[in-house]
């Protein structure tokens, strides 16, 4: 490893049970010279053929669990995010947590800044949700979760979330990937509307590569030619993603859809497809919702699928 670093490469140490890998991050011009292969320590050098060579599998076969406040994402447990869109005020913040908490949600989501396709759409309350979102989650006892929109506020959000949220208009915001990948709190990278599989693992990337391992992947749809809902949610992506990367992939199938009415069959299938968990819409008053009330599930809603998913969750060895 000193060897790998005195050429100005990043050296990785990866032990495993039957061998020990090292990594050298870098030009790999520069590995060629120091002839590791004749080393009688060395029993082969590979060169790591994907491009994201942190967030792939080649160098690191064995799935990430994340933490998250008292529990654990990935690892063959099915996580459960739930909350509005966006914090309106402490009345709804506090009435949407305790149902969420009561029919079984891992943790609490909401927006205190969100980033909206008009400039005249409720924006969020900004540090005053902050401070609503915080006591939301103490008073219900769950960890939350919330998008950050601009690397200035990291160090602000990171004194009041247990998780970033870093959203899809946001997922090639370079600077925001680099300032969370200095953070060691969980990030929440969801894919962007047009985004390939790949684009959303180089964009983890970023954030590895900074030094923080603690990465959630989000589906939540994206862009096609079909209008019959709001995104198309790929859950092809799940299997494909837990094929190339160890990171654990959630699912949002609120923005994937688009209708609440369509929430619980995708959120089911999401389950049985290998997802880690869902990040879901659930307002107490969705009909008065300022943002994404029609994709917000009501609260009796979101316990009946609860019930629903632990089946599922047996039936493919989840434990939720």
């Amino acid at each position: 490893m000193a060897r790998i670093a005195a050429l100005g490469l990043r050296p990785l140490y990866m032990p495993g049970q039957e061998r020990v890998v090292l990594g050298a991050l870098g030009d790999e011009r520069a590995i060629e010279s120091l002839h590791l292969d004749s080393d009688p320590m060395v029993e082969s050098v590979k060169p790591i053929l994907s491009p994201y060579k942190l967030v792939g599998r080649e160098m690191h076969p064995h799935d990430t669990i994340v933490d998250f406040g008292d529990i654990q994402i990935g690892g063959g447990r099915f996580t459960v995010i739930a909350g509005p869109c966006a914090v309106e005020d402490a009345a709804q913040m506090t009435a949407t947590a305790m149902a969420v908490k009561a029919a079984g949600a891992h943790g609490l989501r909401g927006g205190a800044y969100k980033p909206r396709t008009s400039p005249y759409s409720f924006q969020g309350l900004g540090r005053e949700g902050l401070d609503v979102l915080k006591s939301a989650g103490v008073a219900a006892g769950l960890p939350v979760v919330t998008e950050v929109v601009d690397a200035a506020d990291v160090e602000l959000v990171e004194g009041y979330a247990g998780a970033f949220q870093c959203g899809a208009r946001n997922m090639q915001n370079y600077r925001l990937l680099q300032a969370l990948g200095r953070s060691r709190k969980p990030v929440i990278l969801k894919r962007g509307m047009a985004a390939r599989v790949d684009d959303l693992l180089l964009a983890a990337e970023y954030i590895l590569a900074e030094g923080n391992p603690n990465v959630i992947l989000c589906e939540r749809g994206i862009t096609t030619f079909e209008n019959s809902t709001r995104n198309t949610l790929d859950l092809n992506a799940i299997p494909v993603i837990k094929q190339r990367s160890h990171l654990p992939i959630i699912v949002d199938p609120s923005h994937g859809t688009g209708f609440r009415e369509l929430v619980p069959a995708m959120a089911k299938a999401a389950l049985a497809c290998g997802a880690d968990g869902l990040l879901v819409e659930v307002h107490y008053d969705p009909p008065n919702a300022m943002s994404d009330g029609r994709q917000s599930l009501f609260p009796e809603q979101f316990a009946t699928l609860m019930r629903e998913l632990r089946p599922i969750a047996d039936a493919v060895g989840k434990k939720l």
